[in-house]
């Protein structure tokens, strides 16, 4: 059985909303795009990325990687190299309403039921299926308890404005911490499991 693990960069006060790029995601005349570059954090990710069977996307996240980690080079050095042959092997699931299809190689809709198809997923995959970005879907994943770990890189940075990743109206969702350290950067990296699961 896999299991289903959220992880994000988020600010001090919860945002969660365009970490990687200045074009990422400007709803609401967000204009702080690409704040968590330039913090030491490539090492974590890295550690996270090696326990990656597969990816779980919302429609916007999906055509984000599928418009970088998708066309990028695999033979590329470094980081960048080593996450995009990985995102190109590993099977990518989506949730969307509003797509027909997906080309970015290993893609497969979830179809219309998606808790339904995210519990099938996960009764049959092996290892963590990661979430990345993907706020609305995260929460409907919370709404139906699907979520098994949160795993989360708070940045010593407050925006005041942008899409929390447990914003309003977010269900309650009880956890335990796993695990908790901080990065010389400022950066505290945390993991939470349900409650129940720890």
């Amino acid at each position: 059985m896999g299991s289903i693990v959220v992880q994000t960069f988020l600010t001090l006060d919860g945002v969660a909303q365009a970490p990687g790029a200045t074009d990422e995601d400007g709803d609401g005349g967000f204009e702080h795009g690409g704040w968590q570059w330039g913090y030491d954090d490539e090492d974590t990710v890295r550690a996270w990325e090696t326990r990656t069977s597969a990816l779980l996307l919302g429609r916007r996240t999906y055509e984000i990687f599928a418009n970088s980690w998708g066309v990028w080079d695999e033979s590329a050095e470094g980081f960048q190299g080593e996450l995009t042959r990985l995102y190109n092997r590993i099977p990518k699931y989506v949730a969307s309403n509003t797509l027909g299809e997906v080309g970015w190689q290993n893609s497969y809709l979830l179809g219309p039921d998606v808790p339904a198809a995210v519990r099938r997923l996960r009764e049959e995959a092996e290892g963590e299926i990661r979430v990345w970005g993907s706020t609305r879907l995260i929460r409907t994943l919370a709404e139906h308890d699907l979520v098994d770990e949160y795993r989360m890189m708070v940045y010593p940075l407050v925006l005041g404005t942008g899409k929390r990743l447990f914003g309003d109206g977010f269900p309650l969702s009880r956890l335990a911490l796993v695990e908790t350290r901080g990065l010389a950067s400022g950066i505290v990296v945390s993991t939470y499991r349900r409650a129940e699961a720890s």
